[in-house]
């Protein structure tokens, strides 16, 4: 099984990703170590127990560092400010500046408009908007001061508007509303740092079986055939985290259709 390549292409690279306790986070997070970068991971799942569901922030970083991976974690609460900054904080503190930042991390309610809690709602809108928005301000200053830097945003198909024939399954707006918004903020942010360097991409996952997915049953009879490799979506991740700015940024990506562009296959992740 693979471990570290010595002469990965982003050895000495300082790698923050978030919501990487589980699922695609964490596979996120193994890939770009593969590759020598210095991962730091957050959740708010730093210890097993801490959740209903499986995995946590000390698993992932035994995974990496059993590889021979370079990698810390801080925990923290993207819907708090303060844990934002302290994660920025700490994460530079801990392997220096930030040069790539994945924002993977959400949290969701799939509940239909009419009776949609405006609490949920701002706390959906804070951790998959606001957050990834913050952590962007904050790493940017640097990123600009070095003409370096890649961010990647997680979206979802979820953005795209919805199209006829329609389902009565309802309680996707808010989420499709938190994702279309992210995409345009990658665009318009990726227009803004163009001269800098700093490129500002999406990955766009396909139907991945995670913890999160299960918990919100979306993987069935109708959508089975549709399940893709968590392996896809973390080499697209790489593949977009180590692209030179100038010619690959301002993309919203399907992992597979990236990959195929790209003619790679996704590495197996150790």
């Amino acid at each position: 099984m693979a471990g570290v390549n010595p002469n990965g292409t982003l050895l000495g690279k300082t790698a923050l990703i978030t919501g990487a306790s589980r699922g695609i986070g964490e596979a996120i997070a193994v890939r770009l170590a593969m590759e020598g970068a210095k991962v730091v991971l957050s959740a708010r799942t730093a210890e097993a127990g801490d959740s209903k569901l499986p995995g946590s922030l000390h698993d992932t970083l035994d995974r990496i560092r059993g590889l021979g991976g370079e990698a810390a974690f801080v925990k923290a609460d993207l819907s708090s400010e303060a844990d934002r900054i302290r994660l920025v904080d700490e994460a530079t503190a801990a392997f220096g500046p930030i040069d790539i930042l994945v924002n993977n991390a959400a949290v969701t309610f799939f509940i239909p408009v009419e009776t949609f809690p405006k609490k949920r709602f701002d706390l959906m809108m804070e951790v998959q908007v606001w957050a990834p928005f913050h952590l962007s301000q904050l790493v940017l200053p640097s990123m600009r001061e070095r003409k370096s830097g890649w961010i990647v945003n997680i979206s979802s198909p979820a953005g795209l508007h919805p199209k006829q024939p329609y389902t009565r399954r309802g309680g996707g707006a808010v989420y499709g509303m938190c994702k279309a918004a992210l995409e345009r903020f990658t665009t318009g942010l990726a227009s803004e740092v163009y001269d800098d360097s700093v490129a500002v991409n999406v990955v766009s996952p396909g139907l991945v079986d995670t913890p999160g997915v299960a918990v919100h049953g979306l993987i069935n009879e109708q959508t089975k055939d549709r399940v893709q490799p968590i392996e896809f979506i973390a080499e697209a991740v790489y593949q977009l985290a180590k692209g030179d700015p100038k010619t690959m940024t301002g993309r919203i990506d399907y992992a597979e259709p990236l990959l195929a562009e790209l003619g790679v296959t996704p590495a197996e992740l150790a």
